[in-house]
């Protein structure tokens, strides 16, 4: 087991292992520390605890220090130079006619580094343009491609829910999300009705996958045949996952046929099979996630 804290750099950005050192570090605090791209100030989502050593990427980089007012000060002086960038970055793309779309400035907190981040329908050539903008910041300048979902997070908003994205609000990594599980949750396959903000499907079909595969795994399909407790038998006309309530097309007097809804431990019925993906599924999954990072996506998102 190792001591480290949880350190998140943007809302609803990965979180980050830090050893701690001696300092006890609460959830909530500051801290400087140093990463890949330099030194950085960042938000503690987790205070001291342990983990264990295979969840770790070593080396263990340590905590630098805890973050004083200053440091607070010069952060929120960044995020005021990302806006002016922004424009300026804007009015570059414009000068040199580049199909791109602009979506967020990030500043190191060193000011080592300035991150474009942008969407593009295909490859951009953008040299001339990093030129252009090192010219203006005198320091070094990174342009990164993002798919939709990215940008989504980066820039936020509201969903059909009413409450703010998910994906902006604490996600730290996209999940895969498959047409399948809207299935297995009986919802409309219309592509409005399933889709986030971001075009995609919603990111919260996963949170109740698993509770009905479980509760659906318990219920007769749609159109078996099933004996119930009262001496008849029928076709299933419908089924209520969440009550465990199933409709059922039986035969009464004089052969008319009357529409029924049971307690599904009323019924008799050979048990569904739990569903599993086929080799076949596997293969798309797998194709369609190679084309995601080819186009700059976090994660599988059909």
């Amino acid at each position: 087991m190792i001591t480290v804290i949880g350190v998140r750099f943007r809302s609803g950005g990965k979180v980050y292992y830090f050893g701690p050192g001696k300092l006890e570090i609460k959830s909530g605090e500051h801290v400087i520390v140093e990463t890949a791209r330099g030194i950085e100030y960042g938000y503690v989502v987790l205070g001291n605890r342990q983990v264990e050593d295979s969840k770790v990427i070593q080396p263990l980089k340590s905590v630098i220090r805890m973050a004083t007012e200053e440091d607070k000060e010069k952060e929120e002086n960044n995020r005021k130079k990302e806006k002016e960038a922004f424009g300026i970055c804007q009015e570059k793309i414009h000068k040199h006619g580049l199909e791109m779309k602009l979506i967020d400035v990030e500043y190191t907190f060193d000011n080592n580094k300035i991150l474009f981040y942008f969407t593009a329908d295909g490859r951009i050539d953008f040299r001339e343009l990093v030129k252009d903008l090192a010219s203006v910041f005198k320091t070094r300048i990174e342009l990164r491609q993002v798919g939709v979902r990215d940008e989504t997070k980066i820039v936020g908003g509201v969903g059909i829910c009413g409450r703010e994205l998910c994906c902006h609000l604490y996600l730290s990594e996209f999940i895969p999300v498959s047409i399948r599980m809207a299935k297995e949750q009986n919802l409309s396959l219309n592509p409005t009705k399933i889709s986030g903000v971001c075009g995609r499907l919603m990111c919260c079909l996963k949170n109740e996958e698993e509770t009905y595969e479980y509760l659906n795994s318990k219920l007769p399909s749609v159109g078996d045949f099933v004996n119930t407790d009262d001496g008849l038998r029928g076709e299933v006309h419908s089924v209520n996952v969440l009550r465990q309530q199933v409709k059922v097309i039986v035969v009464v007097d004089h052969d008319e046929k009357e529409i029924r809804e049971y307690k599904v431990d009323q019924l008799r019925f050979k048990p569904r099979k739990r569903k599993k993906k086929t080799e076949v599924e596997d293969a798309e999954l797998k194709k369609l996630e190679a084309l995601e990072r080819k186009e700059g996506r976090s994660k599988l998102d059909e």
